[in-house]
């Protein structure tokens, strides 16, 4: 399964990174040295050599890649901003969170690397299908997954940005246009679902904050009152259960 997830990641990295060469045929760079010390090297040889040096430096942003045209974003953000409103400050760590986050994330997008894996990859690397058509059939599931949660209005914005005609069809859009604009509407969802779960705290805040200033107080700081409070809500309502189960039914 990892090597599968780390093959789909790289596919990922290509597709968004650099789709112009998906159409291009791939040469082997071979450099002949001569006795006179020229080189006799093509432009072709070059290219492709620039190519290849441009998709290896392409594989550090894997990660960010991978953050960005998936799930990811909602639900670091969404668990960040929970444990911030219980007010717990860095318990759970953030790795305990971000690792929660990824595992969520791959849970959501199986069938999405699965489709990505089994019709372009997997055939590519058979040789029974071309650069084009794997680009083609690994970009297909990807893409329908972000439209599916991109708001019409982010996406018209970064079309005007790049200056995009409005496409006859879906699959005529850009990952340029596609990818921030997905990204924008995850964020835009993150904090909405954020505020709330956020509310209920606040307003439990205020109220001990109220009731310690009318009874005169003031020296005891309300999170000393309020943090067990909410962590016995927290606990009796099952947040944990609650929030992370909401959060991915919001993308079925």
């Amino acid at each position: 399964m990892s090597k599968k997830l780390y093959a789909v990641g790289a596919l990922a990295a290509i597709i968004l990174l650099i789709p112009a060469a998906a159409g291009a045929d791939v040469l082997s760079p071979s450099i002949t040295i001569n006795p006179s010390g020229s080189s006799d090297t093509s432009n072709a040889e070059v290219f492709t050599g620039l190519k290849l040096a441009l998709l290896l430096s392409a594989l550090t942003f894997l990660p960010s890649l991978l953050m960005s045209v998936t799930c990811f974003a909602r639900f670091v953000i969404v668990l960040s901003l929970t444990r911030q409103a219980l007010g717990t400050a860095q318990t759970p760590p953030n790795q305990l969170l971000i690792g929660l986050a990824l595992f969520l994330t791959f849970a959501v997008m199986s069938p999405v690397f699965s489709s990505m894996y089994n019709d372009s990859l997997l055939p590519y690397s058979e040789d029974q299908i071309g650069h084009k058509e794997a680009y083609d059939k690994a970009w297909s599931p990807l893409r329908d997954f972000m439209l599916r949660h991109t708001r019409e209005q982010d996406l018209e914005l970064f079309m005007e940005i790049g200056k995009m005609e409005p496409p006859e069809a879906p699959e005529n859009l850009s990952p340029v246009a596609v990818v921030p604009a997905f990204l924008l509407s995850e964020l835009n969802s993150a904090f909405q679902i954020a505020f709330l779960i956020y509310l209920p705290f606040l307003v439990l805040d205020m109220i001990v904050s109220s009731v310690l200033t009318s009874m005169s107080m003031i020296t005891l700081p309300p999170t000393v009152i309020s943090l067990p409070i909410k962590l016995m809500l927290f606990v009796v309502i099952d947040g944990w259960h609650l929030i992370i189960g909401n959060l991915v039914q919001s993308y079925h």
